[in-house]
Parts: C-alpha cells; structure tokens; sequence
C-alpha cells in the first residue's frame, strides 16, 4: 500500500506538502499545477487516505432481549456481536443496557441508541424524552419519531410463495411464532404470518388449516408446530411450507424427519435469516439470506447522520435479501 512518503518521493515534494495537499489543507499556499502532480500520483500508486473517525460518545445500546431469547435464536446473538464489533471501527463507546435493567437505567446524557427487541409505548415515550437520535434494528416501533432498519420481510413472504407456486405447489402452508404485545401481554401475529395470508388469498390459495403458529422462535416451538400439523392433517398435509425463520425451521425437519415423510419430495421448506447451522441439518434448508452486517452498518451510519450530522428527516431502511436454494426445496 502506497504511503505519503512514496508519494512526495516520486512527485518531488516535501512530505508535509504532500500530506497537507491530501489532507485538504486550505492554508497552505502552492499551485494547482503542483495539487495536481501530488493527485496524479496518488491516483497512480492508488493511494488510499485512511480515515479517523472522531470518537462518539454516550451511545447506548438497547438489547431488549432476554438471555433465553437469544439463545433460542442466534440471529439475535450475531447482531449483537456485529453492532459491538462494527461500533468500534466507526469509532461509537457503546453503552449496553439489557431489558432486565429497565428503561429507567438510561442516563439522560447520552447522545444517542441504538435498539434490538420489543419497546413498550410507555419505554419509546421515556426515550422519545431523552434523544431524537435513536435507531431500532429489526422493527420499526415508531417510524414518525425515530429511525429504523429491517430485513423487507414482505417480498421476502411473497417471494417464497412465488417461488413455491412456480415449483407447482397450491397447498402451501406456513409455520411460525407470534410475539407478545409488550403493552397488553397478548400474542400478537408476526408481519410474515400477515403478508402470507394476504398474498396467499390475493392468489386464491389460502387455507387457514394450514397455518401454525405459537408465541417464539425457537427449535422445539418449530418441532411442536410440525407434529401438531402432522397429527391435525394427516394425508392432507400441505406439500410445501414457508416457515418463518431458521431455528423453527430446524425443528419442523426433526419433526418431519422422525415422522420418515420425505423432504422435499412430500414437503418443501423455504426459512428465513440463513444462519450457519441450515448449510448442515438434514436436508440443508434453503433460506433467504438476511445480511446481517449490512443491516447493523446502516444503522450505526444513520445513527451518525442523526448525532453528528443533525439530520431531522427520519429514515427507514428496508434492505433486501438473496433466496439461497439448497436441498429442502425441488
């Protein structure tokens, strides 16, 4: 990699001169002849000036997650690892508060947060008080207040059922978890489980006998989900299944698996996230790939607009995915 000093070597300046020209240096005095050997060369010996971000401070970050919670789903788990790794190469002291700390915890000082899980009206009304400087990941709990990035989980439901319906498939069925409403304590059904019943009746082909869902994302919820789908339908068990994300999906290829029904040639199985474990369960699941470092480095980027930049407009992120197809699908 090419240094300042190669560059004042072969243009035939000073090292301070090339590194303030570089640099931007609007007071020193020179020509334009001479700002445009030093570029000339830079560009020739592909130079790249290394940036240093300034250092952000009082950044908190909400993980509104129980322990369980992330250890029934390692999604959660690998974004939280990548917010704490990408967090210090954009130069971001993050201050982590988990859900068992209570909203009350956060100081009124900080700057701005970063968020990952459920908020409750009265928890968004606390940080609403403290900062405009906020970003949810994953949800978007208050679009007009602050921002938030997420996986398109609507063309990602779409896209499997047209994928399915491509294939041949009519009796397609979906399995997935609800989440409790953080205000009322009731279940409450996930945005994948309300797209596909709305596509699924746009298409004519939806049966609501073939729908399972129970409060979590964990194996054994997928595991239970299958078998009561299996007990329920017998013979009438559909031949395809968009499930909602990657650890049920698990669970339901152990449950089908035991029950020795065939996959895909009986049942396809199309999951979401693509976490590692679904390139070796039996069979490996095809999965939307949900790019997890591209979801938790646009929201540290527009946290900074925010803080740094003073940015007033909110923003929401919906970033796209990549069906990754492998052997539970034909």
């Amino acid at each position: 990699m090419a240094t300042i000093r190669d560059i004042a070597k072969q243009s035939g300046y000073s090292i301070s001169t090339v590194s303030r020209v570089l640099n931007n240096d609007q007071s020193l005095s020179v020509s334009d002849e001479t700002r445009e050997k030093i570029y000339e060369v830079a560009e020739k010996l592909n130079y790249r000036k290394k940036t240093v971000r300034k250092l952000v401070r009082n950044i908190a970050f909400l993980y509104w997650l129980t322990d369980r919670e992330e250890l029934e789903d390692v999604y959660y788990k690998t974004m939280r690892i990548e917010i704490e790794k990408l967090a210090k190469s954009f130069n971001i002291e993050l201050l982590t508060y988990k859900i068992s700390d209570g909203i009350d915890k956060i100081p009124e000082t900080i700057e701005g947060f970063i968020a990952v899980g459920i908020f409750s009206d009265k928890e968004l009304a606390r940080l609403r008080g403290i900062t405009t400087n906020g970003v949810f990941i994953d949800l978007s709990p208050d679009p007009n207040y602050f921002d938030s990035v997420r996986p398109d989980l609507t063309q990602i439901t779409k896209k499997a059922i047209d994928f399915f319906i491509e294939k041949g498939h009519k009796e397609i069925g979906f399995i997935g978890g609800t989440y409790p409403n953080p205000n009322t304590g009731k279940d409450e059904m996930d945005l994948r489980e309300r797209v596909f019943r709305s596509y699924m009746l746009e298409k004519g082909l939806l049966n609501d006998k073939y729908i399972f869902c129970h409060r979590g994302f964990s194996v054994e919820n997928g595991y239970q989900l299958m078998n009561t789908a299996i007990q329920k339908l017998g013979e009438q068990l559909p031949t395809a299944f968009f499930v909602a994300a990657d650890p049920i999906a698990v669970g339901c290829l152990q449950a089908l698996n035991e029950q020795r029904i065939e996959i895909p040639n009986r049942v396809s199985i199309i999951s979401v996230n693509n976490i590692s474990v679904t390139k070796y369960v039996s069979p490996p699941l095809t999965t939307f790939h949900i790019d997890i470092h591209e979801i938790c480095k646009n929201a540290l980027e527009l946290l900074l607009e925010r803080a740094q930049g003073k940015r007033k407009l909110v923003k929401t992120l919906l970033l796209g995915s990549e069906l990754i197809i492998r052997k539970s699908t034909n």
